[in-house]
């Protein structure tokens, strides 16, 4: 039988279309935001989104968050998102701490209960992050730090498509 890591490895390899090259919309969920707004995966649609699962206490997330700030405040400007998303065993107080240290730029969510997690792939490993097209469909799914050359490479496409 095979180990969890290797699927894992397969997972991260082939991103969430696998091989068969079909786009899957993102699945219906509601981001509830530090400022208490809400925005749903409906919301996403017209904007390249990337949706980012990650925790304070997860070495990688805090390491990846300024390549994530320098991303959003490339593409910001041309139709492009982040969601930041908070684990539900993240203390929302380190959480709103860490934004606002770090000041954040892009919308971070609380998953309080888990189901956005869950929703998504049921969303275990931080960081893991989704890049979703303007048709609101998961376009490639990363587990662990995306090699930000290759994101930004796609993240153009993305935007120039109509």
């Amino acid at each position: 039988m095979a180990s969890i890591w290797s699927v894992v490895a397969l997972a991260a390899l082939t991103g969430v279309a696998g091989c068969s090259g079909t786009a899957q919309s993102a699945p219906e969920s509601t981001f509830v935001l530090l400022d208490g707004s809400k925005k749903t995966a409906a919301d996403l649609k017209g904007k390249v989104t990337l949706v980012n699962f990650w925790a304070t206490s997860c070495v990688t997330c805090v390491a990846e968050m300024p390549k994530l700030i320098s991303t959003y405040d490339k593409y910001k400007g041309q139709g492009y998102d982040t969601v930041a998303v908070a684990m539900s065993y993240d203390p929302p107080s380190y959480v709103v701490n860490f934004t606002e240290t770090r000041k954040l730029p892009f919308k971070v969510a609380i998953d309080n209960t888990g189901a956005v997690a869950k929703a998504w792939g049921d969303v275990q490993l931080t960081p893991t992050t989704y890049l979703v097209n303007k048709r609101g469909e998961i376009v490639k799914r990363f587990v662990g730090e995306p090699d930000f050359a290759d994101l930004h490479k796609l993240i153009e496409k993305l935007l120039a498509e109509t």
